[in-house]
C-alpha cells in the first residue's frame, strides 16, 4: 500500500511522463518550466535524448530549471538566441476549468510567464491535487505578486481595499523578505475563490509597481492547449483547450 506521498510523486511523474511523450519531437526549441513536476520532465527527456537521440534545445525559466538542464547535459538555449519556442512545458500551483493558472509558488512566475508567453504553446503538467473549477478554491497561499521593492508598502494598502489579504514573501534560512531571480519582491495576496481572474489581474497589474502577477490568462499570457494531470489511482487526465 502506498502512502499518500507516494501516490502524489507518482501522480506527478506519470502526468509529466505522459505529456513529454505525446508533445516533444525532433529538433524542438522547449521552454522548460519550474517546480516538483518538473524534475519529473526532465527525467523523461534525458531518457529520450539517450535513447532515442532526441536533439532539442531547452530554455530555462529559473535558476532550478537552469541547474537541471546544464548539470544533465541538456542543450542549454536562452530568448536571445530563440525568441520563437515550440512549447513550454511547465507546472502550476492550480488549474481552473478554463486551463487558467495560478503560479509563483516557488518565486518564478515572472520568468515563467515570459517563457510562456514566447512560446507556440503551453502545456502544464500537475498532480490530481492542482485541479479546480475556479481559481483559489485549493490554492489558499495567495496570488504571487512580484513589485518593485520601495513600493511595496503603498501596494499592499491597494491590494487589501480591493479585498485581497496580502503578505510579504519572507526568504527561508536567512532574514527578510524572499527575493525573486529578478531581485524584486514577492507578495502573496488571499482573495478567496475567483470568479474573475481576467479583471482581477488587469486590476492588479494597473498598480504601480507591480511587475506581474502569477495569474496566467489562458488565450493571452500563454497558449495553455492542454494540462495533464496525474490520478490517484495512476492515471493520467488529459484536459484539453475547449475551443481545440
Amino acid at each position: 500500500m502506498k502512502n499518500p506521498s507516494e501516490i502524489i510523486e507518482n501522480a506527478k511523474k506519470k502526468a509529466a511522463y505522459t505529456a513529454i511523450d505525446e508533445f516533444v519531437r525532433e529538433g524542438m526549441i522547449i521552454g522548460i518550466g519550474s517546480g516538483s513536476t518538473i524534475i519529473y520532465a526532465v527525467e523523461r527527456l534525458i531518457s529520450r535524448v539517450k535513447n532515442e537521440g532526441l536533439k532539442i534545445t531547452c530554455i530555462p525559466t529559473s535558476f532550478q530549471s537552469y541547474q537541471l538542464i546544464t548539470s544533465n547535459k541538456l542543450n542549454l538555449g536562452n530568448l536571445d538566441l530563440y525568441p520563437d519556442i515550440d512549447i513550454d512545458i511547465d507546472g502550476a500551483d492550480e488549474i481552473d476549468n478554463n486551463l487558467n493558472l495560478i503560479k509563483g509558488g516557488g518565486g518564478c512566475h515572472v520568468h515563467e510567464k515570459i517563457i510562456a508567453n514566447n512560446s507556440k504553446q503551453m502545456v502544464v503538467i500537475a498532480d490530481y491535487r492542482k485541479e479546480s473549477i475556479n481559481l483559489g478554491e485549493k490554492w489558499r497561499n495567495g496570488i504571487p505578486i512580484e513589485v518593485i521593492p520601495i513600493a511595496y508598502v503603498p501596494i499592499m494598502k491597494k491590494l487589501e481595499k480591493m479585498g485581497g489579504k496580502p503578505i510579504l514573501r519572507m526568504g527561508k534560512n536567512k532574514a527578510g523578505p524572499c527575493i525573486s531571480d529578478n531581485g524584486n519582491f514577492i507578495i502573496d495576496v488571499d482573495f478567496g475563490v475567483i470568479n474573475n481572474p481576467i479583471e482581477l489581474n488587469e486590476k492588479i497589474k494597473s498598480i504601480p509597481g507591480v511587475i506581474d502577477t502569477g495569474i496566467f490568462i489562458n488565450n493571452k499570457d500563454a497558449n495553455i492547449v492542454a494540462a495533464y494531470i496525474g490520478l490517484e489511482n495512476g492515471n493520467v487526465k488529459k484536459v484539453l483547450k475547449k475551443n481545440n
